[in-house]
């Protein structure tokens, strides 16, 4: 059960970063001009190509249990910063106050879930074990 709860635990994180890569490009214009409204405004195309790469890469390696530690890292250098940017609570008071609170707390919990897998080993369904079977 465990080795279930894995593989449908990584592939659920890997499908919602993925899903937020995909966008990125399919809205890549307007993406960047969200990023100039958060202040971004240096070199963009780097920033955004980067998000995109983070996203799409980690959220692949995270899903194929394959260097997920190293796919945790990559969303994770990602979605803190992202965070940090785009939810600043501590900016606002009354009711936007909170609702910025809520969901930077609900992207920490997100990262906290990162971290847990950054410090995991894939289970049995992981495509680096398919490839050692296929070796013998």
């Amino acid at each position: 059960m465990k080795d279930i709860f894995d593989l449908i635990g990584r592939l659920l994180v890997a499908l919602f970063f993925l899903i937020e890569g995909g966008e990125y490009v399919v809205h890549y214009v307007g993406m960047k001009e969200k990023m100039a409204g958060y202040g971004i405004t240096w070199m963009p195309n780097f920033w955004l190509l980067g998000a995109i790469f983070l996203l799409i890469f980690g959220s692949l390696l995270v899903g194929f249990g394959y260097r997920i530690r190293f796919g945790a890292v990559l969303l994770l250098l990602y979605w803190l910063p992202m965070t940090f940017i785009i939810h600043p609570f501590w900016r606002y008071e009354g009711e936007q106050f909170h609702a910025e609170l809520s969901i930077f707390m609900a992207h920490m919990a997100i990262a906290g879930g990162l971290f847990i897998i950054a410090v995991h080993r894939s289970g049995r369904y992981a495509v680096h074990r398919l490839f050692a079977r296929l070796e013998r």
